[in-house]
């Protein structure tokens, strides 16, 4: 398969993955217990005033990406959509300090708690995360190569 070809599977495969998280992440933030949404972290910053739209194109287009590097990475399956995921939010939840001071929702007491020490938003963030990487690796298990 080309490499062209096999970017753009891994492409559609992360935006499907990163539509079904959209899709179901108002009701794991009621289960958790919690406000927080990527689709609202996003897209408040983004645009506030239509940022529900504009979260959801900025989820997708990241879940794109991400999917298309890891098909260029050789990856697919369930394990391999699941350690990704796993390594990408440890790796990038630092950034909720960033998201502390800046973000509208936290300066406004929407999010009232800090996120980056908010363990009910770590575990809705692992728990999405992780829906993300089992959709990734199903939609991506015949590219994996070795």
């Amino acid at each position: 398969m080309s490499i062209l070809r096999t970017a753009a599977r891994g492409a559609a495969a992360g935006a499907v993955a990163a539509a079904a998280w959209a899709a179901v992440e108002p009701f794991a933030a009621r289960a958790f217990g919690t406000s927080y949404t990527d689709v609202r972290l996003l897209g408040r910053v983004a645009a506030p005033e239509r940022w529900a739209s504009a979260g959801a194109a900025v989820h997708v287009a990241n879940g794109a990406g991400f999917g298309a590097l890891f098909a260029l990475a050789g990856r697919g399956g369930l394990r391999d959509g699941l350690a990704w995921t796993g390594v990408e939010t440890l790796a990038t939840w630092p950034g909720m300090a960033l998201m502390d001071r800046i973000h509208p929702d936290r300066r406004s007491g929407h999010w009232p708690r800090p996120l980056l020490t908010d363990r009910r938003v770590f575990a809705q963030e692992v728990a999405m995360h992780a829906l993300f990487g089992l959709v990734l690796g199903a939609m991506t298990r015949e590219g994996r190569r070795g």
